[in-house]
């Protein structure tokens, strides 16, 4: 059982997940094993007299990233780990 995990959790941690916001105008890539991989800005959305909103975008696709990749651990590792994952 372990070692089915542990492969799982390998195969899980070379797949990647993209979150964006903004109407895809922040892009945010991050690996199944939550490791951001990648932001794309688009120049559109750089305005020096709004870096607040920019911060804002990142962060929200930043997380998005991130919730498919933690709902991808849930149900690829949930089985396995007889619910020990959160």
């Amino acid at each position: 059982m372990q070692e089915q995990l542990a492969k799982a959790q390998q195969e899980l941690a070379g797949q990647e997940f993209q979150g964006s916001a903004g109407g895809g105008m922040v892009t945010a890539i991050v690996t199944g094993d939550h490791q951001l991989k990648e932001v794309r800005i688009s120049p559109d959305v750089v305005d020096p007299n709004d870096v607040e909103m920019l911060e804002d975008l990142v962060v929200a696709a930043v997380r998005q990233a991130m919730e498919a990749a933690g709902e991808a651990a849930n149900s690829q590792l949930g089985g396995l780990a007889g619910g020990l994952l959160g």
